[in-house]
């Protein structure tokens, strides 16, 4: 669309018809996303509130329809590569996250993981060089203060603050972790994310991100699942797959928004949900 026929339309958001004004934003939807920086444009320029109002909404229904588009493509792709979901998740947020960036920002600490690394050491020494960087040196950890806030599970927010929930700490600790090859996962506890490591040698033992990499055993975990009355599976012990920690991380964005009134951000982080689901309990 020409800029002088979309300022035309534009123009007719402010119109009093209902009629119109439902036949202008049908139009513009229907042309997608390749209009979301002319729209960006001419909210700049407009000074009618209703109309900025307007343009607001229609650049966030196309944002969000690319969300949902990009996490199918990332659902049916064989790779499931697990930054790149993080990235889809920040983008319901902040739209204009730069996946090149995340990238860039994992390969510093990742950097400065390397410089202290010895392949030599023992795991439990490996994953303790691990936890002295990030939580030590780079002063990563818990945002206990604001627990329930959104950017709490949007990791281009934790990488900034430095601050995080269990599955994003989680996430930025693996992701580290498996470039220096070591074998740790993601696991899915119940009301804590945490990781193991766990090699072909038959090393096995568990890390809890969200408490400065605190290391602990199957035992300490079975305990725990007792405290919660809870029957054990395999799930609470073995590695899950990144499906998974994606479906986790909206679930804690869904009841992030919930415990901050945003019912209707909520409510479409449940429909990203439903996309990469296969039918089981959606529940946080």
């Amino acid at each position: 669309m020409e800029e002088k026929e979309l300022k035309a339309l534009v123009s007719l958001l402010d119109d009093d018809d209902n009629q119109v004004v439902t036949h202008v934003q049908e139009k513009i939807l229907s042309i997608g996303v390749s209009i979301i920086p002319l729209l960006e444009l001419e909210w700049e320029s407009c000074f009618n509130p209703k109309a900025q109002e307007r343009i607001e909404d229609l650049i966030h229904v196309l944002q969000y329809e690319l969300v949902k588009e990009r996490l199918k493509e990332w659902y049916t792709s064989k790779e499931h590569d697990l930054l790149t979901g993080m990235w889809i998740v920040s983008t319901y947020q902040y739209p204009d996250t730069d996946l090149l960036k995340l990238r860039q920002d994992l390969e510093q600490i990742y950097y400065e993981t390397w410089l202290e690394f010895r392949n030599d050491l023992y795991p439990f020494d490996q994953v303790k060089v691990i936890n002295s960087v990030l939580f030590g040196k780079l002063k990563f950890g818990p945002n206990s203060k604001n627990f329930h806030s959104p950017g709490n599970s949007l990791i281009n927010v934790v990488l900034e603050t430095r601050k995080g929930n269990p599955i994003t700490l989680s996430v930025i600790y693996m992701l580290v972790a498996q470039k220096l090859k070591l074998p740790v996962y993601g696991v899915n506890l119940p009301n804590l994310f945490i990781l193991t490591y766990k090699d072909d040698k038959n090393t096995q033992f568990y890390i809890n991100s969200f408490n400065r990499g605190l290391i602990f055993s199957k035992q300490d975990i079975e305990n725990y699942i007792n405290e919660l009355h809870l029957t054990p599976q395999p799930s609470f012990y073995e590695p899950c797959d990144n499906v998974e920690i994606i479906r986790r991380a909206l679930r804690n964005l869904v009841m992030s928004f919930e415990k901050m009134g945003e019912h209707a951000k909520a409510d479409e982080v449940k429909v990203l949900l439903i996309e990469i689901s296969d039918g089981g309990d959606l529940g946080v």
